[in-house]
């Protein structure tokens, strides 16, 4: 039976809050520092005979006046034996990659002397490289500008990389001089192809020979298996949104000639191009014969000498996701979301239908292969588990962890996490969720939920660790006596095309549907309780706070986290504005102002009567700050009670630790506040 009076609720509370002692035996509890604790493994790279695996662990540096992130290299063998930190310093190392012939280990970090000719402090980015047995690292690049991104020639005898164009010395005694305005869209700098030697034994990195110039930006590129040629994907300009209109494929030889030829021009945003193991074809991803905004990325052929692309069978979300070829060149690898958890996925090139190479309930991340062996490293973790290094044979999936980074964190009792189904309520689409019980779950009695919205909107919450440091701390709110429900409505990630597409000219009405069938579906199990319910999102969930305070007042208090409640305005400020517009079927707001309309909160705001705080980052540039202004001021205007934190230094999400672990407190608190409000003290006169 389900309880609807406030009353009720304010009781309720009061009689499901559970003694800490009772929550966690052991003494412990869930907080943000807690789940800080557990690191980020960001990549792993394996070696050519897939015997020594590299990765990249990243900690968090708080002490004191510390709020930043540091990120080091590890090294450990296939069998588990032999784990050691293989970089250190006061610098990050990342993006760790084996020479060919598996001596050398690389990686890029700010190390050494320079500064920034990009006006911050500190040395660029460059390529670094270590025996794999030890000693000292050294310099193989002297970019000017620092490296974005490289790849070894198959000889092991030079690295190629991204480079965007350096300024000019009149650029440069403009900046110093404070005679710098900036000309918006006018004046790009470009990101080209470099290559340069690879030599141990020079005490300097050797000349690079620049291998592209142009009007276009590279956005990323493969040097074929004879080390003759590269093929690269370019755009018009570096802005995001230029890459959502068009994109293509050329080739370039790596003689230095710089003569640039078309491969791929279909029309659409054409990427990620990667040479077959015998260099006879570049696998690569393409929206087809016209850009896609809201996100189709299919997986071509095309025979390395040009010719006709060929289209591969449908992967399981059209989202692109290639990863590398197979060894004998008969498959293409990709990962993929697939509902709730993520795997690989395998395309075969005959045209064959897809299938499911890892399995499993979890996430399987940063996978690499071995180009000599049977082999592959990536990482795992599970709603329950951390994520760790394992590996596994590629041809038949046996993984086993090669690394055990948190046995040594006392670990505080878990809310249980299960996966929900439910029906949309118009019928269309069986929809999924995670549901997160409170710690020390009572079957008896009815909880406070939060509704936690992704972004994207074609985000996709997925089944990892829920112990693990985030913007929202789900264990967090678990231990702090609230079960979280975090569903993918339709155009979350993960379901197919169609249900990615379903909320085209459909924001804020069938997926809120969607969510809301959720909290009934929660509520009918009997863990939520009706009159106990939160709303939290962050950028597209932001989005869909507003928009729901506007639809239901069934929410006690609500969380706005980068939120776009205005999509006229949002069009024109944010950095990604084709892609709202592919959203809204392509029409811009002055063609259909009414939709835009239809679509924002800040045009239905009288209609709000929750609670309501608003939490931004000051720089966000995704979705600029005053999106969230706008709905603050507005709610303050008319009385809602409401809230705004400004984050400072912070694009779009925080990016210290310690102003990410306050995010989950000042929700907490705000919630509490409006769920449990302090009641008058009764006076009497003497």
């Amino acid at each position: 039976m389900r309880v609807t009076t406030a009353f009720a609720a304010i009781i309720l509370w009061a009689t499901i809050t559970v003694p800490i002692s009772a929550q966690a035996t052991d003494g412990l509890r869930w907080t943000p520092e807690k789940s800080m604790e557990f690191n980020v493994i960001q990549q792993t790279a394996i070696s050519p005979d897939g015997r020594r695996i590299a990765y990249v662990v990243r900690v968090p540096l708080i002490e004191g006046e510390q709020s930043e992130y540091l990120s080091h290299i590890w090294m450990v063998n296939a069998d588990g034996t032999g784990g050691v930190q293989f970089t250190r310093g006061e610098n990050s190392a990342t993006s760790p990659a084996f020479s060919p012939d598996g001596r050398w280990l690389t990686f890029t970090t700010r190390r050494g002397e320079g500064s920034s000719s990009s006006g911050g402090e500190g040395p660029e980015s460059q390529v670094w490289a270590i025996s794999v047995n030890g000693g000292e690292a050294f310099a193989v690049t002297d970019a000017v500008v620092g490296v974005s991104g490289y790849h070894w020639s198959a000889a092991g005898d030079r690295i190629a990389y991204l480079m965007k164009d350096p300024d000019t010395d009149e650029e440069k005694a403009r900046r110093r001089e404070k005679r710098d305005p900036i000309f918006v869209d006018q004046n790009f700098k470009f990101n080209h192809i470099y290559s340069v030697a690879f030599d141990p034994t020079s005490s300097q990195p050797g000349e690079a020979t620049r291998q592209t110039e142009g009007a276009f930006h590279v956005t990323s590129f493969d040097w074929s298996p004879d080390g003759r040629t590269f093929a690269f994907s370019h755009q018009a300009d570096p802005r995001l949104d230029e890459g959502a209109r068009a994109s293509d494929i050329s080739t370039v030889p790596a003689d230095g000639s710089k003569t640039v030829s078309a491969l791929v021009t279909l029309g659409g945003t054409d990427g990620n191009p990667l040479y077959s193991p015998d260099g006879r074809w570049v696998a690569f991803t393409s929206s087809g014969d016209e850009p896609q905004g809201v996100g189709l990325s299919d997986v071509y052929l095309v025979a390395s000498n040009g010719g006709t692309p060929r289209k591969l069978s449908d992967s399981h979300d059209r989202s692109g996701g290639l990863q590398g070829w197979s060894r004998d060149g008969a498959s293409v690898l990709l990962s993929e979301s697939i509902g709730t958890t993520r795997h690989l996925t395998v395309l075969p090139t005959d045209g064959g239908p897809l299938r499911q190479l890892t399995h499993g309930s979890g996430v399987l991340g940063s996978a690499s292969f071995a180009t000599n062996a049977d082999a592959m490293a990536f990482t795992w973790q599970t709603m329950d588990d951390p994520e760790d290094v394992h590996v596994s044979a590629v041809s038949t999936f046996e993984p086993r962890s090669v690394t055990d980074l948190h046995s040594a964190i006392a670990t505080p009792t878990l809310g249980k996490t299960e996966l929900l189904s439910w029906k949309s309520p118009d019928g269309r689409f069986d929809i999924e969720g995670l549901l997160t019980y409170p710690v020390d779950y009572d079957a008896s009695r009815s909880y406070p939920l939060i509704l936690n919205v992704h972004g994207g909107p074609a985000g996709v919450f997925v089944q990892s660790f829920t112990g693990s440091a985030s913007t929202y701390n789900i264990q967090y709110f678990a231990q702090e006596g609230y079960a979280v429900l975090r569903p993918n409505p339709r155009g979350s990630t993960g379901y197919g095309k169609e249900f990615r597409f379903a909320n085209v000219r459909d924001w804020g009405y069938g997926d809120m549907d969607d969510l809301m069938a959720g909290v009934d579906e929660a509520i009918d199990m009997g863990v939520a309780h009706p009159d106990s319910l939160l709303l939290m999102g962050w950028s597209y969930g932001g989005y869909m706070t507003s928009f729901a305070v506007t639809r239901t007042d069934r929410f006690k208090a609500a969380s706005m986290g980068a939120g776009l409640p205005n999509l006229v305005s949002m069009t024109t400020t944010t950095d990604i504005g084709e892609y709202l517009v592919a959203h809204m079927d392509g029409e811009e707001f002055w063609e259909n102002y009414d939709e835009y309309e239809r679509h924002s909160a800040i045009y239905r705001i009288a209609n709000v009567k929750t609670p309501t705080q608003v939490i931004h980052g000051e720089n966000d540039l995704r979705v600029p700050f005053t999106q969230g202004q706008e709905f603050y001021r507005a709610l303050g205007r008319l009385g809602v009670p409401t809230e705004m934190i400004a984050l400072p230094r912070t694009p779009h999400g925080p990016r210290e630790p310690k102003l990410q672990m306050e995010v989950s407190k000042v929700i907490i608190k705000w919630f509490d506040r409006h769920l449990r409000p302090v009641k008058p003290k009764v006076t009497t006169d003497p």
